[in-house]
């Protein structure tokens, strides 16, 4: 390891100097703090849960858990790969400014909307989510029909109180972050166990592993499948988050690395751990998928624990949830700045702004939620808007995570690692990663039920051609002129460097 390289890991501050930025925000996050931020995006408790009904339609029981098992391991892949190259570039620009540094301007400016599209998309998927869970604790608890107008309210209202609670600052985010590992877990052990001790029938070992159902309208079990696989696809996303919260991270060339991929892991297990113990407590399956409530878990909760224990545990979810959507727009604003920061977003000098009372990015903030709720606004007029909004999602941000691991292949030779990397399996275990996207990113783009209409077509490929055409023509009118990454570092930067490293 070269000495600016040892200096630089025990030296934040010097080492994003390295990068070319200046720091602004405050390193108030720990090793704990960053792993619990991608934790509490990924959070199986609003994935697993929200999209629960779309997996009993899409395959079943035995595409729900098999589909967790395969997409949590490749994902625990591709997290690996990705958390070396953050290790080399820990700063909160993440994939946008890996894909600079390994493959120049035009890599990072489609990186970065891509980036951006998935982060966004993430906030609306997850809030909303809350906001459908909330209407079903509203609907047993009070009566209320949770309507499509009612719905965006709720979702208006969790957005608004996201924002104010990330406008507070990255302390009091870290705290929240800390409680919803703790929450999330101990979530999953209460339903799990609540679920299984209860006295009721369960479903044998043979339905959970192997039972095959098919709702979309299409004849192949493969294809429906592979649609399937959108449930862990969706839920096992946002752990770059870890990546953009690097610059209010001690230690991050080692702690930003290692939070993504042990939030990777946690979830994977704990995950698949709900996921049983939800489909063993099925009682009546065509029930469960046409609940009043529109939320199949709480139909499950209902049938085996009585309407007063199921109004318990939706609110264990809600709660997780809301910590899920806090800490996503945590990262979102994160990456906002950052583009800004370069000059990359219209009105980016408004949007880098930075707080010097909390040392955030409180502009950011809200304009991150302000996006999401126009994104998820489409909701009130089609049924299938919400699937579209999660499977933009998927195919915004999932291929912003391989456009890096695919530019550190080629530049392998002239790429010095961090101090957190893969060794002799980076090369192979990149390639996999690299495949393993695009493949997934294909299967997306597919139809989702049959027949196809303008209500149920598959607008998630539309929205990827569309950002991919917004980013070529906002980068020949303004990212060409406007976008400009700082050199590595100015040369009084370097020289002072160097002198505290001898």
């Amino acid at each position: 390891m070269s000495a600016r390289r040892a200096h630089a890991r025990f030296d934040d501050d010097a080492a994003l100097r390295t990068h070319g930025y200046q720091p602004e925000l405050a390193r108030r996050m720990g090793g704990f703090g960053n792993f619990a931020i991608s934790f509490g995006v990924i959070c199986i408790l609003a994935g697993g849960m929200t999209m629960f009904g779309f997996g009993l339609a899409t395959g079943g029981p035995a595409v729900m858990i098999w589909g967790w098992v395969a997409i949590g391991f490749m994902t625990l892949i591709l997290g690996a790969c990705l958390a070396e190259v953050t290790s080399a570039f820990p700063t909160s620009g993440g994939l946008y400014y890996m894909a600079h540094r390994l493959g120049g301007p035009r890599w990072a400016w489609v990186t970065g909307w891509l980036n951006l599209l998935g982060l966004l998309g993430a906030i609306a998927g997850i809030d909303y989510g809350a906001a459908l869970f909330a209407g079903a604790f509203a609907n047993l608890q009070w009566g209320l029909t949770p309507t499509p107008e009612i719905t965006i309210l709720i979702f208006a209202g969790i957005l608004v109180l996201h924002g104010t609670l990330n406008a507070f600052g990255i302390r009091l985010v870290t705290v929240l972050n800390s409680i919803s590992v703790w929450w999330q877990l101990g979530g999953v052990l209460l339903i799990v166990g609540a679920l299984t001790l209860a006295p009721a029938k369960h479903q044998s070992a043979g339905f959970v592993f192997g039972h095959f159902n098919n709702d979309t309208g299409f004849s192949s079990p493969i294809y429906v499948a592979a649609l399937g696989c959108l449930l862990a696809a969706y839920t096992f996303c946002g752990y770059d988050a870890s990546s953009h919260l690097s610059e209010e991270t001690r230690q991050a060339q080692v702690a930003a690395p290692r939070g993504i991929v042990r939030a990777i892991a946690w979830s994977w297990g704990a995950g698949f751990v709900l996921l049983v113990g939800m489909l063993f407590a099925i009682q009546d399956y065509t029930a469960t998928q046409g609940t009043s409530t529109g939320v199949p878990p709480a139909q499950i909760f209902i049938d085996v624990l009585g309407a007063g224990a199921a109004k318990g545990l939706l609110l264990v979810v809600i709660v997780a949830q809301l910590f899920c959507g806090n800490a996503e727009t945590a990262a979102a604003s994160r990456m906002v700045y950052a583009f800004s920061r370069d000059g990359a977003l219209p009105g980016s000098a408004m949007w880098r702004r930075v707080s010097p009372r909390t040392s955030t990015p409180v502009a950011a903030v809200w304009l991150s939620v302000a996006a999401a709720l126009v994104i998820a606004l489409p909701s009130l007029y089609s049924p299938t808007a919400y699937a579209a909004v999660t499977a933009i999602n998927v195919i915004g941000i999932t291929p912003a995570y391989a456009i890096p691991v695919l530019l550190w292949l080629f530049a392998s030779s002239r790429f010095e690692p961090g101090p957190w990397n893969l060794g002799r399996w980076s090369k192979p275990l990149g390639m996999v990663s690299v495949v393993y996207v695009v493949i997934l990113t294909v299967v997306f783009c597919l139809p989702q039920t049959s027949p196809i209409t303008s209500q149920s077509f598959n607008y998630a490929g539309i929205a990827l051609l569309v950002v991919l055409l917004l980013a070529w023509i906002t980068w020949i009118t303004k990212g060409k002129r406007d976008y400009k990454v700082p050199p590595l570092g100015s040369p009084a930067q370097n020289a002072a460097f160097a002198s505290d490293v001898l």
